[in-house]
């Protein structure tokens, strides 16, 4: 295999067509440049370069070579330039998961667009699924971060940041006696409703968060039923099957058959947002994206979801 030093050598000495300038260029003595030149047309087994009385000129054998070599030497600078990047997390892959509660709110959107936009070197994908799914992707390495509800901190080989509080809102079927009240809607005037809740394996975070909640406003929830995905809790309630607890950023899913309504004697009722990612050494790109999140949280804090209603 030929020496990327000896094809440096020869490209210079090709350009410069004199040995002293080459030596020079290349910040090297003359005699060490003509062994290197000699020991690659050995090792080529051809004459490379015609020495003339003023200087060198490459034979047929060295132009056709010289082609290459600068190729060669390209290819060679552009790997080096691509690990650099990647070591400083502007090049690679970055996989990024999200629970669908948590892709509403448009904190998550704003950094996945910032990222994307400050290192274009990183291609980004992304997944949606039920926090226990994205766990397990991250855990093994299918995943490299994801946002979730659920204070699933305690797993093992798992790290968690926090990024966000939100509060949570009661989703009625538009016609509801409780829809049409105006102000802040007491917990415990659902006591007698039927729930519908997101199912707790996907996000067991919101959903013993909406029973603790209930409990403590001195009723258990009859759950009539529940939904694979937070979307589909809305579509139930929508189609006056019951009512529901959900995040406030899920207003923005809008909808004409369902009215949001403040909570208003529950103050611990509310919707975390973390960032899920693998214990230890983090690749260079989830560290930089880490802490673009970081950055966007301490910057501008995201400030809590007004509630709407019809």
């Amino acid at each position: 295999m030929i020496e990327l030093r000896r094809l440096r050598a020869f490209v210079v000495l090709a350009e410069e067509g004199h040995v002293t300038r080459a030596a020079e260029r290349l910040g090297m003595q003359q005699p060490p440049l003509t062994r290197l030149l000699r020991g690659l047309e050995e090792e080529l087994g051809v004459l490379l370069m015609r020495r003339l009385p003023r200087g060198v000129r490459p034979t047929e054998a060295g132009l056709a070579l010289l082609e290459e070599a600068r190729a060669v030497l390209a290819r060679a600078e552009g790997v080096a330039d691509v690990v650099r990047r990647a070591a400083a997390g502007e090049q690679g892959r970055l996989a990024v998961g999200f629970t669908s509660s948590a892709a509403l709110h448009p904190f998550v959107p704003a950094v996945l667009r910032r990222f994307r936009e400050s290192v274009p070197g990183v291609a980004v994908t992304l997944e949606e699924a039920g926090t226990s799914e994205l766990v397990d992707a991250i855990l093994h390495e299918r995943l490299d971060a994801a946002f979730v509800r659920s204070p699933v901190g305690g797993t093992a080989g798992l790290v968690l940041d926090a990024v966000l509080e939100e509060p949570m809102l009661a989703a009625l079927p538009a016609g509801h006696p409780l829809a049409a009240q105006a102000g802040a809607l007491p917990l415990s005037a659902l006591a007698r409703e039927p729930f519908i809740l997101y199912r707790r394996p996907a996000g067991p975070g919101l959903y013993d968060a909406i029973l603790t909640a209930c409990r403590a406003a001195g009723f258990s929830p009859l759950v009539a039923q529940e939904a694979p995905r937070l979307p589909a809790t809305l579509s139930l309630v929508a189609a006056g099957l019951g009512v529901s607890v959900v995040p406030a950023s899920m207003h923005r899913l809008g909808g004409e058959d369902i009215v949001y309504r403040p909570l208003g004697d529950s103050p611990v009722l509310s919707a975390p947002l973390h960032l899920a990612m693998r214990q230890g050494a983090l690749p260079a790109a989830v560290m930089r994206f880490r802490a673009m999140v970081r950055e966007m949280v301490a910057a501008a804090p995201i400030a809590p979801t007004r509630a709407i209603g019809n």
